[in-house]
């Protein structure tokens, strides 16, 4: 039940990394993470981008997998499969897929955006169903928000205290998605001294985690926006997301020199 939750929540925190002005990824961009309790492996998790074509339009391939390893496999199995399909101009996905298998719960489902009529078509193949729901104005999926804000938003004049609110489509309806700027800090890590900028997300409280601010990322502070460190308060102990891995950066990994 963790890491099924945490995975979902770590493709929305991924969404913090953020930039101005020109595009932060490109054709080839790939992340991976290790998800750990302390120095236990809970499980990896990776995205990557592809350049392709969907109905004519050309698009950004954008996958992200998730999945346990080694005893948790055995405690609570998780296979996740995310694809995003966004406009590299526009920066609004076309097309989004889940297809989960955790502990046996499974969903199957492809969501076809209409921006233009406002809607979009759910298909569940679980169940064979499909179904046309609204869409909201600005609308992103839970992968497609990731790049959308690294290239919408502006970091370099965030202020302490400023928050950022996002509309978040998935499943069968928009969700609400805000996390707030928390500061700058100089993390040391497997590749260096790494500059970082502090974001918070809001999570419900409750099940998962202690309080709605119980989630924490850290994320390059150059043009790439990568994500190097997630933690999260859960109800019991802490998780962790490390960044263990990337190639094909668009920019210049910023780490300071000793």
């Amino acid at each position: 039940m963790i890491m099924k939750k945490y995975f979902t929540i770590l493709l929305l925190l991924i969404s913090v990394a953020i930039s101005a002005q020109e595009q932060a990824y490109g054709d080839g961009e790939w992340f991976k993470f290790r998800v750990h309790y302390g120095l236990i492996t809970a499980g990896y998790a990776t995205l990557k981008v592809d350049n392709a074509m969907v109905d004519g339009k050309e698009v950004y391939h954008i996958q992200g997998e998730g999945h346990t390893t080694g005893m948790t496999r055995w405690v609570f199995n998780v296979e996740d499969y995310y694809q995003s399909y966004v406009d590299r101009e526009l920066d609004i996905p076309y097309r989004f897929v889940r297809k989960i298998n955790e502990g046996g719960y499974k969903k199957d489902i492809m969501i076809d955006f209409d921006h233009d009529n406002q809607k979009a078509i759910v298909n569940n193949y679980k169940h064979k169903t499909s179904e046309e729901v609204l869409l909201p104005d600005n609308a992103q999926d839970m992968v497609s928000s990731f790049y959308y804000l690294r290239n919408q938003l502006d970091t370099e004049n965030l202020k302490v205290g400023h928050t950022v609110d996002m509309n978040m489509f998935f499943d069968r309806g928009t969700h609400k998605f805000r996390l707030k700027f928390l500061g700058r800090e100089t993390l040391n890590t497997t590749f260096g001294k790494v500059p970082t900028l502090i974001f918070r997300p809001y999570v419900e409280s409750g099940r998962v985690f202690k309080e709605e601010e119980s989630l924490t990322v850290w994320v390059t502070d150059d043009k790439n926006k990568m994500p190097i460190l997630i933690k999260a308060d859960l109800m019991v102990g802490s998780l962790k997301a490390s960044l263990t891995e990337y190639k094909g950066l668009k920019h210049q990994f910023k780490i300071i020199a000793e």
